[in-house]
């Protein structure tokens, strides 16, 4: 027979259950962990949850979390301009920093390509991405999207789409496992496959 919760108990394990990779068994752990937190740390937890759109948005630039205007990388003096890595999402920005082997640039496109879900170009920041290889300083565009369905073609489209820039294009190499999603692999992995990266 299952246990029937208090509501707000409830509400609280449905929303924390919306978090990838967390069930219905991890939720509940999590809720009741909560439970035994005071009232003054709650508050804290839940005055961040509520300002937490206001506090952290997109850089403007590279559509990396930032609390500011531009985001660390992009108003770094010691990065180097000529080489703009893409990726899917400010997420999968924080796992290549991980391996200390990359030092240019980023590009959050915001997803990849999923025509079945109505997203192509349009929907992800590509636009953006012409803008700043328009600008004539970048010499080598890294293809990091994921090695799965979707992120292929979104790597295989933007190839397409800016071989004649007179850039040089690259995609990650071994070390990343077919059909696996950046966001989810190893630093070692991702230094792995960007040291090995290969033109397309």
């Amino acid at each position: 027979m299952e246990i029937k919760l208090p509501i707000a108990l409830e509400q609280l394990i449905s929303h924390l259950s919306k978090l990838p990779g967390i069930g219905k068994q991890t939720s509940m752990r999590y809720a009741t962990e909560l439970m035994k937190w005071n009232d003054a740390d709650l508050a804290v937890l839940g005055d961040e949850l509520a300002h937490l759109h206001e506090r952290v948005h997109y850089c403007s630039v590279c559509g990396n979390y930032t609390d500011d205007g531009l985001c660390v990388i992009c108003s770094s003096p010691q990065r180097d301009p000529s080489q703009i890595c893409v990726v899917e999402s400010p997420s999968q920005i924080a796992v290549f920093e991980q391996t200390n082997c990359y030092h240019g640039l980023y590009h959050v496109l915001g997803g990849k390509f999923s025509p079945l879900s109505g997203i192509g170009p349009e929907q992800l920041r590509c636009a953006q991405l012409s803008e700043r290889l328009s600008e004539g300083v970048v010499k080598e565009l890294i293809l990091a999207t994921s090695a799965d369905v979707e992120g292929e073609a979104t790597a295989h489209f933007l190839a397409n789409e800016y071989r004649d820039k007179g850039i040089s294009i690259t995609r990650l190499a071994i070390g990343i496992a077919a059909g696996s999603d950046l966001t989810y692999a190893g630093a070692s992995s991702v230094a792995q496959a960007l040291s090995g990266r290969r033109e397309i």
